[in-house]
């Protein structure tokens, strides 16, 4: 399973516990997605595990198209074996690397990589923390708000929903769904309920 191969290669690069639950988010709307789309769900899975291996230890702030992330984990995964699929679209999620987006794999990547970290911080300010209130009105709210995860681009992610030709509203849609059946891993899973 190329999946189970990623999440250990997850976690021997990356110890800050934030950055591993951004990598399973993304992996969650990854597989998400492919099932819509009825492609390789392990495949995509491993991608959105493996999309920021190297951010912890080459975060590559000044966004140069040469080192640092996501360069460097892509140069290893190559090193590994890893196929050319999966180091295209890792590539391709940085627009800085200079990898056009042409496949499906490569365009859902880059469509939920900054929405999977938004719709996760959506849920962390919700009295319950629990991603199981989240909405898609709630999302597209807080996009509207330029304070809130001031870091996330949201050019990027109503680009990343047009690039799959899909609505935005699609879009979050699923990867809230994805996020829920996660919840637990995530930290999202909010306070137990007693009336439930």
């Amino acid at each position: 399973m190329l999946a189970e191969r990623a999440l250990a290669v997850l976690h021997d690069w990356v110890q800050s516990e934030s950055l591993r639950r951004h990598c399973y988010a993304v992996a969650d709307s990854m597989k998400h997605f492919a099932q819509s789309a009825n492609a390789d769900t392990d495949l995509w899975e491993a991608v959105g595990l493996l999309h920021d291996m190297d951010y912890e230890r080459h975060p590559n702030q000044e966004q140069s198209a040469t080192e640092g992330h996501p360069f460097v984990g892509v140069a290893w995964l190559r090193e590994q074996g890893w196929s050319e699929e999966v180091c295209r679209a890792i590539l391709s999620h940085a627009d800085y690397a200079g990898v056009a987006r042409e496949t499906p794999l490569e365009r859902t990547l880059y469509a939920v990589d900054e929405l999977s970290g938004f719709a996760m911080a959506v849920a962390r300010v919700r009295p319950s923390k629990s991603i199981h209130e989240v909405e898609v009105a709630s999302v597209k709210k807080k996009m509207k708000d330029k304070a809130f995860a001031r870091a996330v681009n949201r050019e990027d992610i109503t680009r990343g929903a047009a690039e799959l030709g899909m609505s935005l509203d699609e879009v979050i849609a699923g990867v809230i769904t994805a996020l829920q059946g996660d919840a637990e891993r995530l930290g999202l899973a909010g306070e137990p309920n007693p009336a439930t």
